[in-house]
Protein backbone atom coordinates (compact mmCIF):
# COMPACT_ATOMS: atom_id res chain seq x y z
CA UNK A 1 0.00 0.00 0.00
CA UNK A 2 0.89 3.58 -0.80
CA UNK A 3 0.84 5.28 2.76
CA UNK A 4 0.81 8.98 3.47
CA UNK A 5 2.51 10.28 6.63
CA UNK A 6 2.04 13.65 8.11
CA UNK A 7 4.00 14.66 10.67
CA UNK A 8 5.28 18.24 11.41
CA UNK A 9 8.29 16.21 13.80
CA UNK A 10 11.11 14.96 11.52
CA UNK A 11 12.17 12.47 14.15
CA UNK A 12 8.54 11.07 14.31
CA UNK A 13 8.21 11.30 10.77
CA UNK A 14 11.36 9.43 10.04
CA UNK A 15 10.29 6.74 12.67
CA UNK A 16 6.60 6.24 11.53
CA UNK A 17 8.20 6.32 7.83
CA UNK A 18 10.43 3.05 8.72
CA UNK A 19 8.03 1.19 10.41
CA UNK A 20 6.29 1.41 7.39
CA UNK A 21 8.79 0.59 5.20
CA UNK A 22 9.49 -2.57 7.18
CA UNK A 23 6.02 -3.97 6.62
CA UNK A 24 6.20 -3.69 3.03
CA UNK A 25 4.52 -0.40 2.52
CA UNK A 26 5.42 2.31 0.47
CA UNK A 27 5.70 5.72 3.05
CA UNK A 28 4.77 9.39 1.10
CA UNK A 29 6.22 11.61 3.92
CA UNK A 30 4.81 15.04 4.56
CA UNK A 31 5.25 17.30 7.35
CA UNK A 32 2.04 20.06 6.93
CA UNK A 33 -1.33 20.20 5.94
CA UNK A 34 -1.55 21.80 3.17
CA UNK A 35 1.45 19.54 1.68
CA UNK A 36 -0.61 16.71 2.73
CA UNK A 37 -3.64 17.91 0.36
CA UNK A 38 -1.32 18.55 -2.46
CA UNK A 39 0.21 15.23 -2.12
CA UNK A 40 -2.97 12.83 -1.31
CA UNK A 41 -4.36 14.82 -4.89
CA UNK A 42 -1.30 13.58 -6.56
CA UNK A 43 -0.34 9.90 -5.19
CA UNK A 44 -3.94 9.07 -3.96
CA UNK A 45 -2.45 6.84 -1.50
CA UNK A 46 -4.34 3.50 0.16
CA UNK A 47 -4.54 4.98 3.67
CA UNK A 48 -3.43 8.38 6.19
CA UNK A 49 -1.44 8.55 8.94
CA UNK A 50 -2.35 11.98 9.94
CA UNK A 51 -0.81 14.20 12.83
CA UNK A 52 -3.48 16.40 14.37
CA UNK A 53 -0.86 18.52 15.30
CA UNK A 54 0.56 20.80 12.38
CA UNK A 55 2.12 23.88 11.50
CA UNK A 56 -0.51 25.60 9.35
CA UNK A 57 -3.99 23.82 9.02
CA UNK A 58 -4.91 21.05 12.34
CA UNK A 59 -5.29 17.14 11.29
CA UNK A 60 -8.73 17.99 11.77
CA UNK A 61 -9.40 20.38 9.17
CA UNK A 62 -6.81 18.16 7.00
CA UNK A 63 -8.58 15.10 7.43
CA UNK A 64 -12.13 17.04 6.18
CA UNK A 65 -10.54 18.40 3.07
CA UNK A 66 -9.12 15.08 2.20
CA UNK A 67 -12.92 13.74 2.62
CA UNK A 68 -14.02 16.39 0.05
CA UNK A 69 -11.52 15.15 -2.67
CA UNK A 70 -12.79 12.23 -2.85
CA UNK A 71 -15.06 10.93 -5.58
CA UNK A 72 -17.81 9.95 -5.16
CA UNK A 73 -17.83 5.53 -4.25
CA UNK A 74 -14.04 6.42 -2.67
CA UNK A 75 -12.71 5.86 0.42
CA UNK A 76 -9.84 5.93 2.18
CA UNK A 77 -8.76 5.24 5.69
CA UNK A 78 -7.57 8.24 7.78
CA UNK A 79 -5.56 7.08 11.47
CA UNK A 80 -5.32 10.08 13.47
CA UNK A 81 -1.66 10.11 15.26
CA UNK A 82 -2.20 12.94 18.34
CA UNK A 83 -0.97 13.71 22.01
CA UNK A 84 -4.77 14.96 22.59
CA UNK A 85 -6.07 12.04 24.47
CA UNK A 86 -9.04 12.93 25.84
CA UNK A 87 -12.82 11.24 24.72
CA UNK A 88 -13.48 14.92 23.11
CA UNK A 89 -10.41 14.46 20.70
CA UNK A 90 -11.09 11.40 19.30
CA UNK A 91 -14.60 12.44 18.75
CA UNK A 92 -13.65 14.99 17.32
CA UNK A 93 -11.62 13.35 14.61
CA UNK A 94 -13.94 10.51 14.28
CA UNK A 95 -16.35 13.21 13.26
CA UNK A 96 -13.88 15.22 11.19
CA UNK A 97 -13.85 11.96 8.87
CA UNK A 98 -11.31 9.88 11.00
CA UNK A 99 -11.19 5.92 10.82
CA UNK A 100 -9.54 5.51 14.22
CA UNK A 101 -7.26 7.47 16.29
CA UNK A 102 -3.50 6.65 18.23
CA UNK A 103 -2.50 8.25 20.92
CA UNK A 104 1.34 8.95 20.90
CA UNK A 105 3.72 7.99 21.59
CA UNK A 106 3.10 5.34 18.84
CA UNK A 107 3.58 1.50 19.49
CA UNK A 108 4.89 0.13 16.75
CA UNK A 109 2.64 -3.25 17.37
CA UNK A 110 -0.49 -1.49 17.67
CA UNK A 111 0.42 0.64 14.63
CA UNK A 112 1.29 -2.20 12.41
CA UNK A 113 -1.97 -3.86 13.85
CA UNK A 114 -3.94 -1.17 12.63
CA UNK A 115 -2.53 -1.01 9.41
CA UNK A 116 -3.66 -4.59 8.96
CA UNK A 117 -6.61 -4.28 10.13
CA UNK A 118 -7.36 -1.55 8.08
CA UNK A 119 -5.55 -3.06 4.61
CA UNK A 120 -8.25 -5.68 5.39
CA UNK A 121 -11.05 -3.57 5.46
CA UNK A 122 -9.83 -1.77 2.21
CA UNK A 123 -9.46 -5.56 0.28
CA UNK A 124 -12.78 -6.55 1.39
CA UNK A 125 -14.72 -3.03 0.49
CA UNK A 126 -12.87 -3.42 -3.22
CA UNK A 127 -14.46 -7.28 -3.12
CA UNK A 128 -17.85 -5.44 -2.79
CA UNK A 129 -17.24 -2.87 -4.97
CA UNK A 130 -16.40 -5.04 -8.12
CA UNK A 131 -18.93 -7.35 -6.98
CA UNK A 132 -21.68 -4.57 -6.65
CA UNK A 133 -20.25 -3.46 -10.40
CA UNK A 134 -20.79 -6.82 -11.73
CA UNK A 135 -24.33 -6.80 -9.94
CA UNK A 136 -25.18 -3.65 -11.73
CA UNK A 137 -24.01 -4.90 -15.16
CA UNK A 138 -25.89 -7.90 -14.66
CA UNK A 139 -29.25 -6.21 -13.83
CA UNK A 140 -28.49 -3.66 -16.21
CA UNK A 141 -28.29 -6.80 -19.12
CA UNK A 142 -31.20 -8.50 -17.71
CA UNK A 143 -33.23 -5.40 -18.01
CA UNK A 144 -31.94 -4.95 -21.69
CA UNK A 145 -33.00 -8.32 -22.45
CA UNK A 146 -36.13 -8.50 -20.59
CA UNK A 147 -37.29 -5.50 -23.44
CA UNK A 148 -35.77 -7.16 -26.60
CA UNK A 149 -37.62 -9.46 -28.64
CA UNK A 150 -35.47 -12.81 -28.35
CA UNK A 151 -35.91 -13.53 -32.04
CA UNK A 152 -35.29 -10.68 -33.72
CA UNK A 153 -33.40 -8.53 -31.80
CA UNK A 154 -35.33 -5.15 -31.78
CA UNK A 155 -38.23 -4.36 -29.06
CA UNK A 156 -40.51 -6.86 -27.95
CA UNK A 157 -44.11 -6.18 -26.66
CA UNK A 158 -43.57 -5.08 -23.24
CA UNK A 159 -40.97 -2.80 -24.61
CA UNK A 160 -43.35 -1.68 -26.51
CA UNK A 161 -46.39 -1.35 -24.14
CA UNK A 162 -44.06 0.89 -21.92
CA UNK A 163 -43.06 3.26 -24.60
CA UNK A 164 -46.32 3.50 -25.90
CA UNK A 165 -47.88 4.09 -22.50
CA UNK A 166 -44.61 6.89 -21.67
CA UNK A 167 -44.95 8.62 -24.93
CA UNK A 168 -48.30 9.10 -24.60
CA UNK A 169 -48.42 10.26 -20.91
CA UNK A 170 -45.80 12.91 -22.47
CA UNK A 171 -48.12 13.92 -24.74
CA UNK A 172 -50.95 14.41 -23.34
CA UNK A 173 -48.29 17.37 -21.81
CA UNK A 174 -46.76 18.72 -24.66
CA UNK A 175 -50.06 18.99 -26.76
CA UNK A 176 -47.96 17.18 -29.33
CA UNK A 177 -48.82 14.45 -31.95
CA UNK A 178 -47.91 10.49 -31.54
CA UNK A 179 -47.94 8.26 -34.71
CA UNK A 180 -48.04 4.55 -34.70
CA UNK A 181 -47.43 2.24 -37.46
CA UNK A 182 -48.60 -0.98 -37.41
CA UNK A 183 -46.91 -3.15 -39.99
CA UNK A 184 -47.44 -6.96 -41.38
CA UNK A 185 -45.16 -9.39 -42.97
CA UNK A 186 -47.66 -10.34 -46.76
CA UNK A 187 -48.39 -13.85 -47.10
CA UNK A 188 -46.06 -14.70 -44.09
CA UNK A 189 -47.99 -18.29 -43.57
CA UNK A 190 -47.05 -19.10 -47.24
CA UNK A 191 -43.75 -18.36 -47.07
CA UNK A 192 -43.45 -20.15 -43.68
CA UNK A 193 -45.41 -23.10 -45.25
CA UNK A 194 -43.03 -23.26 -48.63
CA UNK A 195 -39.38 -22.42 -46.49
CA UNK A 196 -40.07 -23.82 -43.67
CA UNK A 197 -40.41 -22.02 -39.91
CA UNK A 198 -36.17 -21.66 -39.88
CA UNK A 199 -36.22 -19.56 -43.20
CA UNK A 200 -39.67 -18.07 -41.83
CA UNK A 201 -37.89 -16.74 -38.48
CA UNK A 202 -34.70 -15.58 -41.20
CA UNK A 203 -37.20 -13.87 -42.42
CA UNK A 204 -38.35 -11.84 -39.46
CA UNK A 205 -34.81 -11.07 -38.60
CA UNK A 206 -34.30 -9.45 -41.99
CA UNK A 207 -37.35 -7.59 -41.64
CA UNK A 208 -37.05 -6.19 -38.62
CA UNK A 209 -33.44 -5.36 -39.07
CA UNK A 210 -34.49 -3.58 -41.98
CA UNK A 211 -37.47 -1.52 -40.06
CA UNK A 212 -34.67 -0.66 -37.44
CA UNK A 213 -32.33 0.39 -39.64
CA UNK A 214 -34.46 2.64 -41.60
CA UNK A 215 -35.26 4.92 -38.92
CA UNK A 216 -33.11 8.01 -38.19
CA UNK A 217 -34.22 9.54 -35.45
CA UNK A 218 -33.33 8.55 -31.71
CA UNK A 219 -37.09 9.18 -30.52
CA UNK A 220 -38.59 6.41 -32.96
CA UNK A 221 -39.24 2.73 -31.71
CA UNK A 222 -39.56 -0.05 -34.07
CA UNK A 223 -41.17 -3.37 -31.42
CA UNK A 224 -42.09 -6.54 -32.43
CA UNK A 225 -46.19 -6.72 -32.08
CA UNK A 226 -46.15 -10.44 -32.33
CA UNK A 227 -46.10 -13.09 -34.97
CA UNK A 228 -44.81 -11.57 -38.23
CA UNK A 229 -46.48 -8.11 -37.38
CA UNK A 230 -44.47 -5.12 -36.19
CA UNK A 231 -45.06 -1.85 -34.50
CA UNK A 232 -43.68 1.55 -34.96
CA UNK A 233 -43.69 4.57 -32.36
CA UNK A 234 -43.23 7.79 -33.82
CA UNK A 235 -43.77 10.81 -31.39
CA UNK A 236 -44.39 13.97 -32.76
CA UNK A 237 -45.38 12.94 -36.12
CA UNK A 238 -48.29 14.45 -37.75
CA UNK A 239 -49.93 12.25 -40.55
CA UNK A 240 -47.96 13.56 -43.30
CA UNK A 241 -44.25 12.71 -41.30
CA UNK A 242 -45.87 9.16 -40.76
CA UNK A 243 -46.93 8.58 -44.21
CA UNK A 244 -43.48 9.94 -45.07
CA UNK A 245 -42.04 7.39 -42.65
CA UNK A 246 -44.58 4.32 -43.40
CA UNK A 247 -43.50 4.49 -47.78
CA UNK A 248 -39.57 4.53 -46.69
CA UNK A 249 -40.08 1.82 -44.92
CA UNK A 250 -42.25 -0.39 -47.14
CA UNK A 251 -39.80 0.44 -50.18
CA UNK A 252 -36.67 -0.44 -47.61
CA UNK A 253 -38.21 -4.06 -47.02
CA UNK A 254 -39.54 -4.58 -50.68
CA UNK A 255 -35.58 -3.58 -51.42
CA UNK A 256 -34.48 -6.43 -49.75
CA UNK A 257 -35.66 -8.44 -52.38
CA UNK A 258 -36.20 -11.79 -50.36
CA UNK A 259 -37.60 -14.27 -52.68
CA UNK A 260 -41.29 -15.81 -51.90
CA UNK A 261 -42.87 -17.43 -55.26
CA UNK A 262 -46.41 -17.46 -52.90
CA UNK A 263 -46.44 -13.92 -53.13
CA UNK A 264 -48.01 -11.74 -56.34
CA UNK A 265 -44.75 -9.60 -56.06
CA UNK A 266 -42.47 -12.58 -56.19
CA UNK A 267 -40.42 -11.31 -52.93
CA UNK A 268 -41.18 -10.21 -48.90
CA UNK A 269 -43.19 -7.47 -48.57
CA UNK A 270 -45.14 -5.29 -45.55
CA UNK A 271 -48.35 -4.00 -45.28
CA UNK A 272 -48.56 -0.99 -43.37
CA UNK A 273 -51.33 0.83 -41.06
CA UNK A 274 -51.09 5.07 -40.14
CA UNK A 275 -52.64 6.54 -37.50
CA UNK A 276 -52.07 9.73 -35.72
CA UNK A 277 -53.57 11.03 -32.53
CA UNK A 278 -53.24 14.17 -30.05
CA UNK A 279 -53.63 12.41 -26.94
CA UNK A 280 -56.69 14.11 -24.56
CA UNK A 281 -57.68 13.26 -20.93
CA UNK A 282 -60.69 11.39 -22.10
CA UNK A 283 -59.12 9.07 -24.59
CA UNK A 284 -55.98 6.29 -24.21
CA UNK A 285 -53.70 4.91 -25.87
CA UNK A 286 -56.11 2.36 -27.04
CA UNK A 287 -57.42 4.68 -29.22
CA UNK A 288 -54.52 4.64 -31.60
CA UNK A 289 -53.47 1.66 -31.50
CA UNK A 290 -57.43 0.51 -32.98
CA UNK A 291 -57.02 2.79 -35.68
CA UNK A 292 -53.61 1.86 -36.68
CA UNK A 293 -54.59 -1.58 -36.95
CA UNK A 294 -57.88 -0.64 -38.70
CA UNK A 295 -55.98 1.07 -41.13
CA UNK A 296 -53.61 -2.00 -41.52
CA UNK A 297 -56.73 -3.78 -42.45
CA UNK A 298 -57.56 -1.97 -44.83
CA UNK A 299 -54.05 -1.71 -46.32
CA UNK A 300 -54.19 -5.62 -47.07
CA UNK A 301 -58.02 -5.52 -47.67
CA UNK A 302 -56.63 -3.14 -50.72
CA UNK A 303 -54.41 -5.70 -51.94
CA UNK A 304 -51.48 -5.76 -49.44
CA UNK A 305 -47.32 -4.31 -49.96
CA UNK A 306 -49.40 -0.69 -49.41
CA UNK A 307 -49.41 2.09 -47.06
CA UNK A 308 -53.11 2.99 -45.17
CA UNK A 309 -54.26 5.61 -42.98
CA UNK A 310 -57.41 6.58 -41.23
CA UNK A 311 -59.64 8.42 -42.33
CA UNK A 312 -59.59 5.90 -45.62
CA UNK A 313 -59.70 8.48 -48.56
CA UNK A 314 -62.98 7.74 -50.62
CA UNK A 315 -62.07 6.85 -54.38
CA UNK A 316 -64.46 7.08 -57.26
Amino acid sequence: MKILVVEDTQSSLQLICEIVSQQGHVPIPCQDGTAALELFKAERPDLVLLDVMLPDLDGFQVASRLRQLETHGDWTPIIFLSVLSSDTDMARGIAAGGDDYLFKPISEVVLNAKIRAMQRIIQMRTSLVVLARRLDSANQELRRLSSVDGLTGIANRRQFDETMEREWRRTLRTQGELALLLCDVDHFKGFNDRFGHQAGDDCLRLVARCLAQTLDRGGDLAARYGGEEFAVILPDTPLEGALFVAERLRQSVAALRIPHPDSPHGHVTISIGVATLVAHRETACQCLIRDADEALYHAKHQGRNRVAHLPIPVTG
